[in-house]
């Protein structure tokens, strides 16, 4: 058997039929731009979160960047960022001219640890911390927030791999100052192309967010009086498609947690899987964690089974910085990275498939 690490086509196949529909709906209309299909998802998609307001931009990537900016984040300021989540976070500190600082990971949750945050914020030099709900583990971000608060740091959640995923009543996005989202096609929220958002509760910085993702025009069209507006715009076309996706993102996320259960129950305890079985874990990625990844990848390999790596190498390691970090030292971040193996993980996966990856990796061990 082969199995895919995803296969998004399956998904459309389902909805395609309402998804059509919808699509010409805004075709005929004529308005592809900041109109009522955008207004109506991110009325929608606020409330499901529980948040005051959200506002649809072009990407996640963009969003960080607006995010940063919304809360004041200026150039020479120092972020606080996760270092094992692909440079995303990082590169929306670099765009705007700030140093990113990187935290070390708890070794359970891969996510950023609390207590090498806070040896970190106790020097009172930070501006703001990029706290990342790593493969759809939240992190213990109401912990990070109580310190950051403390000592004056702005919190933005990183909540692309995190849609829908709450702790103690609470979604992941409504815990920080601010929360971004990428709506990429692999999220568990995906849109048919690129999307992104920011969700908050404080007026300020939601006005401010506006006026970014439209060239700085806060008050009047063609008049730009913030500095650093982007032209990032969340589409008709998708905001209809994600308003259709938003109403299956639970039953989805319930799946992905039982593909999930099923891998880690044919693991035995021999290796650890990355994730927990409540809904503080909503399984964007299923990510075990071996000493012999390399080897084991090739066996799943040989069997059909499609995996991959999230992610190969810290941020303070990419070519890009050359000896820039050369003097970082993470220990638990550096062993992840050269632990972590990611399995076939989506809603429309077959029993029969689930039931096949789980028995080679129990094999392959």
């Amino acid at each position: 058997m082969e199995v895919p690490l995803n296969d998004l086509s399956r998904e459309i196949i389902g909805i395609i039929d309402i998804l059509q529909v919808r699509v010409s709906e805004v075709m005929k209309r004529g308005w592809f731009l900041m109109g009522q299909e955008l207004a109506g998802f991110e009325s929608a998609f606020a409330k499901y979160l529980g948040s005051e307001y959200f506002a649809g931009v072009a990407n996640g990537t963009d969003a960080l960047e607006i995010a940063l900016r919304s809360i004041g984040v200026d150039i020479n300021d120092k972020v606080i960022v996760a270092p094992n989540a692909a440079m995303y976070g990082t590169l929306g500190v670099l765009s705007c001219g700030a140093e990113p600082v990187f935290a070390d990971i708890d070794p359970v949750t891969l996510c950023m640890s609390p207590e090498y945050f806070n040896s970190l914020a106790e020097s009172g030099e930070y501006k703001a911390v990029i706290v990342t709900h790593l493969y759809g583990q939240m992190a213990d971000v109401e912990s990070i927030s109580r310190i950051a608060h403390y000592h004056g740091i702005k919190v933005i959640e990183d909540c692309a791999q995190s849609h829908g995923a709450s702790r103690h009543g609470h979604k992941a996005g409504t815990i920080g100052d601010v929360a971004t989202f990428s709506f990429y096609p692999t999220k568990n929220l995906g849109a048919l192309g690129d999307g992104g958002g920011l969700a908050c509760s404080d007026p300020g910085i939601y006005e401010k967010a506006r006026a970014l993702r439209q060239y700085g025009w806060s008050k009047q069209k063609y008049i730009v009086d913030i500095p650093h507006g982007k032209n990032s715009r969340l589409d008709e076309i998708q905001a209809a498609c994600l308003m259709i996706k938003l109403q299956q993102l639970d039953h989805r996320n319930a799946r992905r947690r039982d593909i999930w259960s099923s891998y880690n129950n044919a693991l035995h305890d021999q290796i650890s899987m990355v994730g927990s079985n409540d809904e503080s874990f909503i399984a964007h990625l299923c990510v075990l964690r071996s000493n012999d990844r390399d080897n084991l990848k090739a066996r799943l390999a040989a069997s059909g089974v499609s995996t991959d790596i999230h992610y190969p190498l810290p941020d303070y390691r990419q070519k890009i910085f050359g000896d820039r970090f050369s003097k970082v030292c993470l220990p638990v971040t550096d062993k992840a990275c050269q632990e972590v193996l990611t399995l076939p993980c989506f809603p429309e996966m077959t029993n029969e498939e689930v039931e096949y990856v789980s028995d080679m990796l129990s094999r392959s061990i």
